[in-house]
């Protein structure tokens, strides 16, 4: 498996998106079902793979992914590199909003600690940015956990560009995850110019459109009550049928490769630069196999240029998500 760098931390070309194996605040799955025994296997099978960097965090379940990947690395610890998340107020097994108070940031840290069964997070990120506390003092925090061994490595998450830069001044920030795909490239416009002025890795997540782009998609009227897309702006009514443009034209190029449109929309990311990582989600052996393939791809200028004249920025139709999920999703 190809190796890139995500600033001080050298990791597999793409990682494992593991919320799929348990929901986020009260969900107890985002994508329908799950069968624990697969969801395992399918950790083991990604180191066997070479795919190393394994990516959850605390609001997911809330806390069952972190048990999950922590059961699963047991005896096979120092294989991966794990990355998790704080940055949530939970109640009741929900969350009810933002919190990065240092001493919060310390909590959580110990607890994914114990839940991950390990001593060190190789890369902790803020998940959402608290408007409440001062991006300094978040950093700040996080440095002194580096300085004491509990951390590798600085990340932040679905951050503004202002922010971003007084976060890097303070330590240096080693990634930055957000939502990039051919289904969601708003990030291009603003964000990755200053990740790449800064030296920062960049992490996308929702790298396949949440499954739109595997072209195996079923409308939100179609999906069960347990599959959160149900909700999904663009998953429903003519948001759909516009939104398969750029699905039709992932496949014409899988079909001239011999390849599955996960393997396209997976390798058009890690073509736009060496410091891109994404983390497809896997919660089955058969679909992380499918996009282990991905680094192997390598697509021609005619196929890039194809899929930037199908999938422009912006040309998504619908909000990213749901009212309430949106108002999450503003960049600070």
């Amino acid at each position: 498996m190809e190796r890139r760098k995500l600033g001080t931390l050298e990791v597999s070309a793409i990682g494992l998106g593991c919320m799929g194996m348990a929901g986020v605040s009260g969900m107890k799955a985002m994508y329908g079902p799950v069968d624990r025994a697969e969801a395992i296997a399918t950790i083991h099978r990604a180191l066997d793979l070479g795919i190393d960097f394994l990516d959850t965090a605390e609001i997911y379940g809330p806390y069952a992914n972190e048990e999950l990947v922590g059961e699963a690395l047991e005896g096979r610890r120092d294989r991966a590199t794990i990355a998790t998340k704080f940055g949530f107020e939970i109640v009741d097994g929900r969350s009810v909003g933002t919190d990065s108070r240092p001493d919060n940031i310390r909590a959580v840290c110990e607890a994914s600690l114990k839940r991950l069964k390990t001593d060190r997070i190789d890369l902790f990120y803020q998940h959402r940015v608290d408007p409440n506390v001062p991006i300094e003092d978040v950093v700040g925090t996080l440095a002194e956990l580096k300085r004491e061994g509990k951390i590798r490595a600085i990340g932040l998450s679905e951050t503004g560009p202002e922010t971003l830069r007084r976060a890097h001044a303070t330590h240096p920030i080693d990634a930055l995850q957000s939502e990039w795909s051919l289904w969601e490239r708003t990030v291009e416009e603003d964000i990755i110019p200053v990740v790449r002025e800064l030296g920062i890795g960049f992490v996308p997540y929702s790298p396949l459109g949440r499954g739109f782009l595997t072209g195996q998609v079923k409308r939100a009227e179609e999906l069960p009550d347990s599959d959160y897309r149900k909700t999904d702006p663009r998953y429903a009514g003519a948001n759909f049928d516009a939104n398969l443009k750029a699905v039709e034209a992932v496949k014409a190029v899988a079909d001239r490769h011999g390849a599955t449109p996960a393997q396209v929309a997976l390798a058009w990311l890690l073509a736009q630069g060496p410091d891109v990582v994404p983390i497809p989600g896997s919660k089955r052996r058969v679909t992380l196999e499918d996009n282990a393939g991905a680094p192997k791809l390598k697509l021609t200028a005619d196929d890039l240029a194809a899929l930037d004249k199908a999938a422009p920025i912006g040309a998504t139709s619908g909000e990213r998500y749901g009212s309430a999920s949106m108002r999450r999703m503003v960049r600070l």
